[in-house]
């Protein structure tokens, strides 16, 4: 991979991991666009890591103050404390897609495999898409972080395991949930990010390990950590101008280029002018 490619990559990484358009798909997209080749499952889950970075730095105080007030409510066995609930909401939704992750790994990873498929990032794309304008109308937004629980956990836990696949996007599909659970919008994008956390970590680390046992050598490691970097600086800024937007906008903008990025992803696989 070429300097070049690894900063456009890290970029569009940065760009899309926090926004509700699907991360892995546009690093899938974008290259093929390009003319370069697909990058594979396992760079892309590697430079995430820089998405996670760029969380923990953003959220430092609120990740601080979560996990000491969630040690001391255990100390005092207070199970019903704020911050317990939210850790443990956290924790029990990162469950399934840590589980379905690994149960689907190998087909994950494939590169000529269905989740690799152009008509299957665009079909994703268009379906997520209309499935947050159904959560944008339905939705009461009435609820905050505060009111976080177990339940809510495990059920934005799932939506986020729908991120497995290509064009789903992670955080467009928790936020799906969080807003069909009636929560507020900026509230919905926080509890997503903190609940990404976890899992983007353990695949970014997994596919890491994998990528340099595989023999990962110096003329290899450079595009790495450029796309790093890049993914780092420009995710952090992505959070916190979503977080701002969300406060006095809908999602309504991302429903309307997810919908024609599907589209136009599909058209152009059909017409073989990506591949």
């Amino acid at each position: 991979m070429q300097i070049v490619e690894a900063v456009v990559l890290g970029l569009v990484q940065g760009l899309t991991e926090f926004l509700p358009i699907s991360s892995t798909a546009h690093l899938r997209v974008v290259p093929a666009l390009l003319g370069w080749p697909d990058p594979g499952a396992a760079y892309s889950a590697a430079i995430q890591l820089g998405s996670v970075c760029a969380v923990i730095t953003y959220f430092w105080k609120d990740l601080w103050s979560l996990l000491t007030g969630a040690l001391s409510a255990l100390k005092r066995k207070d199970m019903s404390a704020q911050d317990v609930r939210i850790l443990g909401g956290i924790l029990l939704g990162t469950l399934p897609i840590c589980i379905l992750g690994l149960a689907l790994k190998k087909l994950l990873e494939q590169d000529d495999g269905p989740f690799r498929s152009f008509y299957v990032i665009g079909t994703a794309s268009i379906v997520m898409g209309l499935l947050l304008l159904a959560a944008e109308f339905v939705g009461k937004r009435k609820r905050g972080l505060e009111n976080i629980g177990a339940v809510d956990g495990l059920l934005v836990g799932l939506g986020q395991a729908l991120a497995l696949i290509p064009g789903c996007s992670r955080s467009g599909s928790t936020l799906t949930i969080a807003l069909l659970l009636n929560m507020k919008r900026e509230d919905a994008a926080r509890f997503s990010f903190l609940l990404g956390l976890p899992a983007i970590t353990l695949a970014g680390l997994l596919e890491l390990k994998e990528l340099i046992g595989s023999g990962l050598n110096s003329q290899d490691l450079m595009p790495l950590v450029v796309g790093l970097i890049f993914s780092t600086a420009v995710s952090y800024a992505a959070i916190a101008w979503l977080i701002k937007f969300l406060q006095t906008h809908s999602t309504t903008a991302f429903i309307c280029y997810r919908v024609l990025f599907g589209i136009a992803v599909i058209a152009l696989s059909a017409n073989h002018l990506i591949k």
